[in-house]
């Protein structure tokens, strides 16, 4: 896996801004998003927006360039196992996956990785993604440690696309089940009403079952597999969704002024898990294509075919600190801004509230026993 700011003065600037709605780039002159048909503002290219500093900052304009691919530092991660390439006037450097500090230098790659097929491009900009992270972070209020500024978390977020692997491919089943017809009958029974038996009448549903087979097929698309060992697919699946008719054809110029990752996790890993989860969803679909009225003993043999494979890169905002001997992970979707991560709380002040509720409850019935009395 290998990161490393992307911002060349020799790769043409972006021709358009992001859609406000879907993040999906807009060309100058256009009046609607052509992905979603959000009417347009007028934009000048003058105005449109950059990404972050890529060599030692992470707000702001572009306004850096870094050093060629084959002068710059690259690392590896002895805790998480990222390889990052970061500029070499860069004299310190932690790691964005799990904020370590304990890497060792890289010679450079060859140049062989494969090029992305599509990238959906930052609508969120670092301003705004600092300005949720702040308020994220302040809705634990007085629960959270009165110390937590000594994690020095704010300077460490930043813009990074992520990559993805998006397949698509034809599911074709063969399938076999217990079908379920439901029919009624009118059952006389008695009871007892007012001290008197008397007879009653009521309809009871029963059930009459055979067995059944079949075949169906399907094709799927729109499952993205994280490509980064350093984001957990469970994690990747939080983040989303990503709005996916925003995609454009990778343009090296999209990842101006932004970091970017190579992908760690290989196309055939990455189809393993993406067929899982492609058969989890022809399992659902043949449950609901089967027909009766309810269903048991559903079993489906699936075969997958005409698979392809797109290596996409997606907007995200990453922060990683540590707070006492716990790492913590703060993300922001760069499109949609959908926030997710985890926070310190301050178990003294969580102690301290529970005790004083527990003391106004006391108060509270001594406060009754008293008036009893």
């Amino acid at each position: 896996m290998t990161m490393h700011p992307t911002a060349d003065d020799t790769v043409a600037p972006p021709r358009g801004h992001p859609c406000s709605a879907c993040g999906s780039p807009v060309d100058p002159g256009d009046k609607f998003c052509h992905a979603c048909g959000t009417v347009q503002p007028a934009v000048s290219p003058a105005g449109l927006p950059r990404g972050p500093v890529a060599a030692g900052g992470n707000t702001g304009a572009a306004t850096a360039t870094p050093a060629p691919p084959d002068t710059q530092k690259h690392f590896r991660c002895q805790q998480c196992g990222a390889e990052v390439g970061v500029d070499p006037g860069q004299m310190s450097f932690s790691c964005p996956f799990c904020d370590s500090t304990y890497v060792i230098e890289l010679p450079a790659g060859d140049g062989s990785r494969a090029q992305p097929e599509f990238v959906i491009g930052f609508a969120i900009t670092p301003e705004q993604a600092a300005d949720k992270f702040r308020a994220w972070l302040n809705e634990g209020g007085w629960f959270r440690p009165g110390d937590l500024s000594t994690a020095k978390a704010e300077g460490k977020l930043r813009g990074v696309y992520l990559p993805f692997w998006s397949f698509s491919t034809l599911a074709e089943s063969n399938w076999t089940a217990g079908i379920g017809e439901h029919w009624y009958r009118t059952e006389t029974y008695t009871t007892t009403e007012n001290g008197k038996t008397v007879t009653r009448t009521r309809e009871v549903q029963e059930t009459e079952w055979w067995n059944l087979a079949g075949k169906h097929h399907n094709y799927y698309s729109g499952y993205l597999v994280s490509g980064s060992k350093g984001l957990k697919q469970s994690d990747g699946d939080r983040i989303k969704p990503y709005h996916l008719a925003a995609l454009k054809r990778y343009e090296p110029y999209f990842l101006a002024g932004w970091f970017s990752e190579d992908y760690s996790v290989a196309s055939d890993e990455a189809q393993k898990i993406c067929q899982a989860e492609f058969f989890r969803w022809e399992q659902a679909a043949v449950e609901a294509f089967l027909p009766g009225d309810t269903h048991r003993s559903v079993e489906v043999q699936t075969e997958f075919s005409e698979t392809n494979a797109d290596l996409i890169l997606l907007p995200l905002y990453l922060l990683s600190y540590r707070y006492g001997d716990k790492l913590y992970r703060f993300m922001i979707n760069g499109q949609t801004g959908n926030v997710i991560g985890e926070k310190p709380y301050s178990s003294v002040r969580i102690g301290l509230a529970v005790a004083g509720g527990v003391l106004v409850l006391f108060l509270l019935w001594l406060l009754f026993y008293m008036m009893q009395r």
